[in-house]
């Protein structure tokens, strides 16, 4: 349940690193803007689905062995 956790913690702050990146630093036109953090959106949702659901494996999982 730790190693679920702690690659929660690591995946919020990937994809919040990326979002912060394409609002703040990066100058994208409105559209192509909204469309970039759409995208950033949906990843993050289908990673996150994998993780909890158990498609996706848990790298801290395979440290113990």
């Amino acid at each position: 349940m730790i190693e679920m956790l702690v690659t929660l913690l690591v995946l919020v702050l990937v994809f919040g690193i990326l979002w912060y990146v394409f609002t703040a630093l990066v100058p994208l036109a409105p559209p192509f803007g909204m469309i970039a953090r759409l995208i950033i959106a949906l990843i993050f949702v289908l990673v996150l689905l994998g993780v909890v659901f158990g498609g996706i494996d848990l790298p801290m999982a395979r440290w113990r062995h």
